[in-house]
């Protein structure tokens, strides 16, 4: 595996099914921006009591998570049916197939930003290496169904042998995609910041957001592929051992 192969494939993908991914990345975006453009109004208000900018504050906060797990999951099911050439899945199905793993997506993610912050926290090094070892967590538990706990190892099992190129991988696709993002947010600064949120944060994220997500599924399944014919070619124990 290589760092330019995935980048390749994950290209190759985006573009081949760029409306599928925009529409999937959109429905959630459109949301999660109308709740927070929404809240975010009323939280400037002066007649809004501190509690109650407290309570909307958490309101939009929710939204937001359960919203990027959601998503992350939905790209990691549409790679998976995409990876053969067709896309073959509904919109709806995509997010349907979700739902079971959800509640393991949100307490993974919340669990590995605090750890990758606490570590970035301490001198950046433990945090960038607790990066590259749970960046596949969430096609774990999607693709293989594993629980919490069991996601950080099997993430960090796949990773090993492969840390600087799933570190290279997590790098450029994050300066691609924030550069392209930034350019496109400020594409929109112009609107009223409303519609800003509304129309020109969610355009930026729905075109950006999906290319990060292949990448790193792709790159889940080529360090699966990897690791499992090496697995199976090991000799059986002899049982009389």
């Amino acid at each position: 595996m290589s760092i330019g192969s995935v980048l390749s494939e994950a290209w190759s993908l985006y573009t081949k099914f760029f409306i599928r991914f925009f529409v999937i990345a959109l429905i959630v975006f459109v949301i999660v921006n109308l709740v927070y453009a929404l809240l975010d109004a009323l939280l400037w208000s002066d007649d809004v009591s501190g509690f109650t900018q407290f309570l909307l504050l958490g309101i939009s906060t929710a939204a937001s998570v359960v919203g990027t797990y959601w998503l992350q999951g939905a790209f990691v099911k549409a790679v998976q049916d995409a990876k053969d050439g067709s896309f073959d899945s509904s919109t709806q199905e995509i997010f349907k197939a979700v739902m079971p793993v959800l509640g393991v997506l949100i307490i993974a993610g919340i669990l590995a930003g605090i750890g990758i912050g606490i570590g970035l926290l301490l001198l950046i090094i433990p945090g960038i290496i607790l990066l590259t070892w749970w960046a596949v967590i969430a096609p774990t538990i999607v693709v293989e169904k594993a629980g919490v706990m069991e996601a950080f190892g099997r993430s960090k099992q796949l990773v090993s042998g492969h840390f600087w190129t799933v570190l290279g991988i997590v790098i450029i696709t994050a300066i691609l995609t924030g550069v392209a993002g930034g350019i496109l947010t400020v594409v929109f600064s112009f609107l009223p910041r409303f519609l800003e949120i509304l129309i020109g944060t969610t355009i930026a994220q729905a075109i950006v957001a999906p290319f990060t997500a292949i990448a790193l599924t792709i790159t889940y399944f080529k360090l699966r592929d990897a690791k499992e014919p090496a697995e199976a070619a090991l000799p059986a124990a002899d049982p009389a051992a």
